[in-house]
């Protein structure tokens, strides 16, 4: 397989991965069974991966001060865990069921997302003791909005079992499982998108390094492969994090949920089509 178009498919993933927080991993795997790689080779390249994208656009994101550290670095033991288990159900399931899964992740984060779009609003809650007492609050200054932004997260007893799900999911497809940490960060934290986005950033690539262990002891990681996406994710995650920047919240939430729809129905499509 070519070095270039492995290389190009994976700048496109690492943009698209940057600005929406669920990493390059989304878009690469779906690519990568396309062009004729075994969903377990390119599950175990795109975690890699991801941590590469991860440590790219994360940086930035700390950098501009809109990343919640404490927040991140509370919830990234949990993801952990979870990507150690997931990996290893990774290794020793079917390829066809993991089409299915990959789909039907993608479809449910879609749906959760859509129900909170049009759904009923919901002011977020006065912040509970616990998430008081591990200070998980914080401010940024939006550029496209031209004003500071306030918030405090809420709920963290409960988006700590959430992230070990989310986790669980990064370690078992490869995608970082930045669709589900986003939703987690959103949903039940109550955070704005754009910290949504950059907290996500900041622990896939911690997540994915927890997974990557695993395959790489299964002997599933593949140098030259690796190597062309790991090159081609890095890229795209630095033009994303410029791009995410000056663009609106709202533009962020629908281009996350475009790319949940295609992606996860092309891969059920092709899962259930296997069967």
């Amino acid at each position: 397989m070519s070095f270039g178009v492995i290389f190009l498919v994976s700048i496109v993933a690492g943009l698209l991965g940057a600005m929406t927080g669920m990493g390059g991993g989304i878009v690469i795997v779906p690519a990568l069974t396309f062009l004729g790689v075994d969903i377990k080779y390119a599950i175990a390249a795109s975690i890699v991966s991801v941590i590469a994208t991860s440590t790219g656009s994360a940086s930035a994101y700390v950098r501009d001060h809109i990343t919640n550290v404490k927040i991140g670095m509370f919830l990234q033991v949990f993801s952990m865990i979870g990507a150690l288990i997931g990996a290893s159900i990774t290794v020793a399931s079917g390829q066809r069921l993991l089409f299915i899964l990959f789909g039907l992740t993608l479809l449910v984060s879609l749906a959760s997302m859509l129900k909170q779009q049009y759904g009923k609003k919901r002011q977020t809650p006065r912040q509970d003791p616990i998430s008081h007492w591990l200070e998980l609050e914080g401010s940024y200054y939006d550029r496209a909005a031209k004003q500071p932004i306030v918030y405090h997260g809420v709920r963290s007893y409960i988006a700590g079992p959430a992230m070990l799900v989310a986790g669980t999911t990064a370690g078992l497809l490869g995608i970082g499982a930045g669709a589900l940490k986003v939703l987690i960060f959103d949903l039940i934290m109550g955070l704005p998108a754009k910290v949504s986005t950059t907290t996500s950033n900041l622990i896939i690539g911690v997540t994915a390094l927890a997974g990557a262990s695993v395959y790489l002891a299964a002997g599933l990681i593949e140098p030259g492969l690796v190597m062309p996406v790991m090159l081609g994710t890095t890229v795209g995650a630095f033009a994303g994090t410029r791009i995410l920047m000056r663009i609106s919240n709202r533009a962020v939430r629908m281009l996350f949920m475009g790319v949940l729809l295609v992606i996860g129905v092309q891969m059920l499509v092709r899962g259930i089509g296997g069967l």
